[in-house]
This record gives structure tokens, C-alpha cells and sequence, in this order.
């Protein structure tokens, strides 16, 4: 024990250091054991201040002696808050340089003080602290008050950023993680304990529960719309599923494979329907969503923001400062919180004007994931319904042009890719998730005409009147008291800022989604033609063929776009030949075609479905005008040319590496099939393969390698969980022709000229025969 303690011995200098190594590996030990010391205070207070300074402790360990010899229950707790603010200002300094030193790896040499807290049990004993109240049997229960308990919880989280495993240790303590949820209730402690919290769950192995949340309905609606904001970043852990941002990165084989052994619903999909259950909940987030801000002014306005911006790490970090205008105006018999009162606080008139902005928009960044993640999943139709129900849309389109996409734009924004995480400023984010939302809004959903007013309503219906086609049927039952107000519906104002964005915007991506998804579904050719006469076309096409992008992200979301707004659309491929009207322009879009077929495999499809319905309309003297003049069209109607994709794009893709991101190759290669079968072309085309292999001296390969995509096609779409109208509705095919054409494709008999097996020689049949097996 004398070794282990260093007392009375004589060491010299190196002896003492070793001593000193003993006492720490022994509390490390212990961490890991659960035996032996357990905290600091089980060590002599002597040992512990004559050990201090050669350790470079700076007396932290003794306050933790002090601390914990002060807060035994029914104890007068102002003197253990006296010491916790001794060691929370030792604390916070490490906090904070390490939030504006740009999170370095938390190490002990690094922060030491807060690793010597937490080495000595200082993290064990606060948490005891906090739910000593929900543990002690007692009826007079030790005061703890506001004061004491967030300071307690800003030591904690100051620990949880700075010393590597202390937010793993608390969030695998469940009993404490729900325990924080019920610090909420207090307006006083909500801010520290969010914090906590979002940094807790960040890091949980397994996903809370949040119907285990102690009376979590009357918790949500105590809230006010400041606390309901920020509860929103604790709820988008807890709601979304695992690595969503990478969702196009993993194979089908193992989503498929992982869908298999999970039958029942996820811990977030469990979760979101626990939200949705709270009453008013979707109608607070709308109403969060929508309202109204002051708007600042001066040309140096969005230097000022991105200026703040630099330190301030999240939108809780900047609460804590307007709280601290709240609490002044409190203190000055200002009893309201709305945005009137904060406008005549002393300090919120200290604070820059950007400042009410941003903090505003980042409660819009969370509030709007949270409604987009719930527009995504299984309760979609519910969520759609109290969308549409409490006006979001119309909100929305209310504060386009003032907040969401003012006239001041950053020339010089980062420019990133589709992850939703990115760390990237408050404006990006804002724009990007509002863009997510309408994309997801609109998607295969009839609520998409909401995004409109009433005069483009009107003027859709007068487009089908003209083309003598009946009005899609989603368009007759819009609620038009739930549609956009003003000049513009939503849609519109989006287009009128795609136009202005630089070539390789980030925007532009999510741009091209969102408004790709007001087209996707079933074809309507008014939707196609608002579009058109609005120069979207013309638009799509510069981008791709003049403007320089490079960007892979941008032109794949602009060739899915112009597949959808060109398909079966004759005066589509009309405007097409107008704008690209010499053989450089044609020969740069094919360029660009060719470059990435997984890019623009969509816009391929398009063309292919699109002359085969032509071909078949020659009564028709605008239709034969423009199949005869088209360049792209007539490209297309070569056999050579339409030969060349599909070997493309059965050569790029293989059972392992399919994702959700290149499985459409898969399906745009069976289109040119299905089409070939039609007309009684299919064996032309498979035996074409065939020569194909051989021409490249690798017989079998090419077909083995599509007979093995047509079966897990099978395994992948004929699942009861498959929803196949999306292929249905894209190809105007009827679902039963896909199966029956992979069917035949699949078919076993070598005497069958429409089967894959015909034209693979005998030596190398099922070269890949154990691909899919289980």
C-alpha cells in the first residue's frame, strides 16, 4: 500500500512519478474492474494535496473530496454548489477552447483538468447527484436548486466534449438518459440538459425508446415553441434510421438481406409513430415552421451572419445567448417571450440583428428535418394529411422570398455534396432541408399541387382543355383553400431562383429533386408543359451543354429531370432540337451522356420509351414532323445506338455492387428488352449479346453476369414489401409485362430463343452459379 501511495517512503523524484502513475492506472483499473477505488475521496485528503502540484492536478481531486463531503443527503447543498462552481470555471475554459479550436481529439494531455474530474469520479458523483431526488426513499427530499442543477449539467456535458468516454459511459447508463428528459420540464434547466442530452444519443449504440419518456406527451406540450425547436435536435436522432445519408452506398444484397432479419419496425419507425400520436405536435412543428421574422438590412448583412456563425458551434450555443436577453427582459417586468418583447431587451439590442436571424433559421433547419423524416416513412399519408391541413406549404411559400431565399446569396458557398450532415453554415442548411422537404412532399404524392396557386391551377386545367386530354384526377380534388397565396405558388419561386444559381451550385442538386419530384408518377402532360412554357427545359440544357458544370451530384439530378420533363412529350423533343441545333451542341450532350451512365441512365429510358411510343403515333403529323427531325430521336432509333447502351449497361453492374443509386440500369436495360420482345426483337438482341462477348473474347460473361441480375431482380421486386407502381407508373408497362419478360429471359429451356441460356455456350453456362445463394 506504501508502493501504491507514495507516503512515507523517501522516492526520489523518478520514484514519485511512478507513484503517481500507480494511484491513476489503479483508478483506470477500477473503471474497467469495478473493484478497488472507486472515486478520489476514498484516498487520504494528506496524500491528495501533497501529490497535487507535482501532478499538475491543480487541486481538483481535493474539491471533489470537498464536493462530495458536502452533497450527503440532507446536507445543506449551498456549499457543495460553492465548490462545483470552483471546478466548473477550472472546466469551462477547456470547454471552450476546445469548441474554437476545431474539436481536437479529446486526450489527457490535452485537457487535463477535465480528465483529472473525471479520473477521480467527478462525472460518477454529479450523476449521483442529479437523481439523488428519484432515489432517496425520504420525504423531505435535499434542495437542489435551478442554479446548482445546471451547473452540474454544464460540468457534465464539458466532459462529455473534452475527455474521450464520458458521453459513452453516461449513454449507456438508460436510467440516467431518461432521468434527463424529466430536468426538461424546468424552462430554467432546459437549455443545459438538451445539450446533454443531444450529445448523449448522439454517441447510444442502441436508439431510444420514446415511449419509455416518463409522461413524454404532457412533456412535448408543456413546451414552448423555443424549447419544442431545439427538442427537435434531440428527435432527429431518435427518428431516423442508421447511416441515412449513405442510404444509395449500400448494396441491395444487404438491405435486402438486413429487411429479411428485422420483419418487425425499427426503433425509429416505432418512434415516429409515438410522435405522431402527441396531440398538436405536427400542427406546433407547421406553425414553427411558418412563422414570420424580422428581416435585417445593409449590404454587409451576410458577412455579419457568416462572422457570428465562426464560433458559434450549434443553435444551443447561440440560445445561451438569447436567453440571456430573455432573463433580462424578465428582469425588467417584461413577462412575454414573443419576438416583440426580445426586441426591447438592453442586451438583445447589444446583439447584431443577424443574430435573431440565424437563430431563427436554425430552428427552421431542425423543425423541417424532423417533418421530412416523417414524410419519408411508414405513417406518410397521416403526415401529408396534417401537412396539408395546417397550411405548411402556404407558409412556406409566404417566406420564400424573406427568409428562405432572400435577395443577399453568398458568391463564394461551400459547395458540397448531398449529405444532409454536412458542416456547413445555417443558410446552406436552411435551403437544403427545405429543398429535402419539398422533394419529399411532392414524391408520388396528389398533394404535390399545393405547391401551387390558384391561377396555376387554372392554368393547368386550360393546358389539358387545349390538348383535349381529361384533368389528372389528383389536380380536380385539390383543396384549393389550402393552396399557395399570392402572385406565385411555391413551384414557381423555385424555378425563378434554379436559373440564377451558379453552374455548380449545390442547390442546383436538390433543386432539380425537388422539382423532378413534382413530375415523377404517372406522365401528365399539363404538369410537363407548365414547366415548359416557364423555359425549364431550355434551362436544363445549358446546363448540361454550355454552362461547364463538372459536377456529377448537379448533371445526374439535371438528366433525371429532363427525362422526366421530356417523356413521351412531343413538343418536349421539339424544344430539344430548337436549343441544341448544330452537331457540337448534340455531340457535347452525348459526351456527357456517355460520360456516366449511371448518371443518366434515367434520361436513356426516357428516350428509349418515348420513341417507341412515337413510332407507333405516325397518324399524327406533328409526331412524324419531329421524329424525322429530331437528332436525338432519330440517334435513338438506330439499333446500333440503342445496342451500345445496353451492353453498357449490363457490363456496369453486377449482383454485389448493386445499389438504389445504379439498380435503374438494371431496369433501363429490361426496358430496351421489353420494348425488343414487343416487336418480336428480343432474340436479335440477345444474340447480338452474345456476339458481343465474343467480339471482346469473353464468352459467358455478359450473359451469365445479366442471368444473375434478372434473379435477383426476381428476389427483389416480386417482394410482397416491393411497391412496383413506381416502375409501372415511369415506363407506362404494366408491371406483369416486367415479370413476364424476365420470365422468359430466365427461362430454362436452351431451345426457347428468347431465354438468356440459349446463346450461353455449354463451357461457360452459370459462370457465377452460387452468387445468390444463401
Amino acid at each position: 500500500m506504501a508502493t501504491l501511495l507514495g507516503s512515507e517512503s523517501p522516492c526520489t523524484g523518478g520514484k514519485r512519478r511512478h507513484c503517481n502513475g500507480n494511484v491513476v492506472t489503479k483508478f483506470t483499473a477500477s473503471k474497467i474492474t469495478g473493484q478497488g477505488f472507486s472515486r478520489g475521496t476514498q484516498l487520504p485528503g494528506g496524500l491528495l494535496q501533497e501529490r497535487d502540484k507535482r501532478a499538475k492536478w491543480h487541486g481538483i481531486p481535493t474539491l471533489l473530496q470537498r464536493l462530495y463531503e458536502s452533497s450527503h443527503p440532507n446536507s445543506d447543498l449551498s456549499h457543495a454548489h460553492s465548490f462545483l462552481k470552483v471546478l466548473s470555471s477550472q472546466l469551462s475554459m477547456e470547454a471552450m477552447s476546445f469548441v474554437t479550436e476545431d474539436r481536437k481529439t479529446a486526450q489527457e494531455s490535452t485537457f487535463p483538468n477535465t480528465y483529472t474530474f473525471d479520473l477521480f469520479g467527478g462525472v460518477n458523483l454529479l450523476v449521483e447527484l442529479l437523481m439523488r431526488p428519484t432515489l432517496t426513499m425520504q420525504k423531505k427530499k435535499a434542495n437542489m436548486n435551478d442554479d446548482l442543477v445546471k451547473d452540474c449539467l454544464s460540468v457534465l456535458y464539458n466532459c462529455c466534449i473534452c475527455t474521450e468516454g464520458v458521453t459513452k459511459s453516461l449513454a449507456a447508463r438508460d436510467d440516467f438518459v431518461l432521468f434527463l428528459f424529466t430536468l426538461m420540464t424546468n424552462k430554467k434547466t432546459f437549455l443545459q440538459t438538451a445539450t446533454l442530452i443531444e450529445d448523449i444519443l448522439g454517441v447510444k449504440k442502441e436508439m431510444i425508446q420514446l415511449e419509455g419518456i416518463p409522461n413524454l406527451s404532457g412533456l412535448v406540450q408543456s413546451f414552448d415553441q423555443q424549447q419544442l425547436a431545439n427538442f427537435c435536435r434531440i428527435l432527429s436522432v431518435t427518428i431516423s434510421e442508421p447511416d441515412v445519408g449513405n442510404d444509395d452506398k449500400h448494396t441491395l444484397l444487404a438491405k435486402n438481406a438486413q429487411q429479411k432479419s428485422n420483419a418487425s419496425p425499427s426503433r425509429a419507425e416505432v418512434n415516429q409513430v409515438t410522435l405522431l400520436n402527441i396531440p398538436g405536435f405536427i400542427e406546433r412543428l407547421c406553425k414553427l415552421a411558418t412563422r414570420k421574422v424580422s428581416e435585417a438590412t445593409g449590404a454587409n448583412f451576410l458577412q455579419e451572419l457568416e462572422d457570428w456563425y465562426t464560433w458559434l458551434d450549434n443553435a444551443l450555443v447561440l440560445d445561451a445567448l438569447m436567453q440571456m436577453a430573455t432573463e433580462e427582459a424578465e428582469q425588467s417586468s417584461t413577462e412575454s417571450s414573443d419576438e416583440s418583447s426580445l426586441a426591447t431587451s438592453p442586451l438583445r439590442h447589444r446583439l447584431p440583428q443577424s443574430m435573431k436571424i440565424v437563430h431563427e433559421i436554425m430552428y427552421k433547419v431542425e423543425v423541417l428535418y424532423v417533418l421530412c423524416v416523417l414524410l419519408m416513412g411508414r405513417q406518410r399519408n397521416q403526415v401529408h394529411k396534417m401537412l396539408a391541413e395546417f397550411r405548411l406549404i402556404p407558409g412556406l411559400n409566404n417566406l420564400f422570398d424573406k427568409l428562405i431565399w432572400r435577395k443577399y446569396t453568398a458568391s463564394n458557398h461551400v459547395v458540397h455534396g448531398q449529405n444532409e450532415n454536412c458542416d456547413c453554415s445555417p443558410e446552406i442548411s436552411f435551403k437544403i432541408q427545405f429543398l429535402r422537404l419539398l422533394q419529399s412532399f411532392s414524391d408520388h404524392h396528389e398533394n404535390k399541387y399545393l405547391l401551387l396557386n390558384s391561377q396555376e391551377l387554372n392554368e393547368l386545367s386550360a393546358i389539358s382543355m387545349k390538348a383535349n386530354i381529361p384533368e389528372v384526377e389528383a389536380l380536380v380534388n385539390t383543396d384549393r383553400s389550402l393552396v399557395c397565396d399570392g402572385k406565385k405558388g411555391l413551384l414557381t419561386r423555385l424555378l425563378t431562383v434554379m436559373k440564377r444559381e451558379p453552374p455548380d451550385s449545390s442547390f442546383r442538386f436538390w433543386q432539380a429533386r425537388a422539382v423532378e419530384s413534382f413530375l415523377r408518377g404517372a406522365t401528365s402532360y399539363a404538369d410537363q408543359m407548365f414547366l415548359l412554357k416557364r423555359g425549364l427545359l431550355e434551362h436544363i440544357l445549358f446546363c448540361i451543354i454550355d454552362s461547364g458544370c463538372t459536377s456529377r451530384d448537379v448533371l445526374q439530378s439535371y438528366f433525371d429531370l429532363l427525362g422526366e420533363l421530356m417523356k413521351f412529350n412531343i413538343d418536349a423533343f421539339k424544344r430539344f432540337n430548337k436549343y441544341v441545333n448544330t452537331p457540337e451542341k448534340f455531340q457535347t450532350f452525348l459526351t456527357q451522356i456517355n460520360s456516366s451512365l449511371v448518371d443518366s441512365n434515367m434520361l436513356v429510358r426516357c428516350i428509349v420509351l418515348s420513341l417507341d411510343r412515337f413510332e407507333s403515333q405516325t397518324e399524327d403529323v406533328k409526331v412524324v414532323e419531329v421524329l424525322s427531325e429530331c437528332c436525338l430521336l432519330s440517334y435513338m432509333a438506330r439499333v446500333e445506338n440503342r445496342l451500345a447502351f445496353l451492353f453498357r449497361l449490363i457490363n456496369i453492374i453486377n449482383v454485389q455492387t448493386l445499389t438504389q443509386e445504379n439498380v435503374s440500369c438494371l431496369n433501363t436495360s429490361l426496358v430496351i428488352l421489353m420494348l425488343a420482345r414487343r416487336k418480336a426483337k428480343l432474340p436479335f438482341y440477345l444474340n447480338a449479346l452474345r456476339e458481343k462477348e465474343y467480339a471482346e473474347k469473353y464468352p459467358g460473361c455478359l450473359l451469365n453476369n445479366f442471368h444473375n441480375l434478372l434473379r435477383f431482380w426476381q428476389r427483389h421486386y416480386l417482394n410482397k414489401d416491393k411497391d412496383s407502381t413506381c416502375l409501372e407508373n415511369s415506363s407506362c408497362i404494366p408491371f406483369s409485362y416486367w415479370k413476364e419478360t424476365v420470365s422468359v429471359l430466365l427461362g430454362s429451356d436452351r431451345t426457347s430463343l428468347c431465354a438468356i441460356a440459349s446463346y450461353i455456350d455449354e463451357p461457360y453456362m452459370d459462370l457465377d452459379r452460387d452468387l445468390l445463394e444463401d
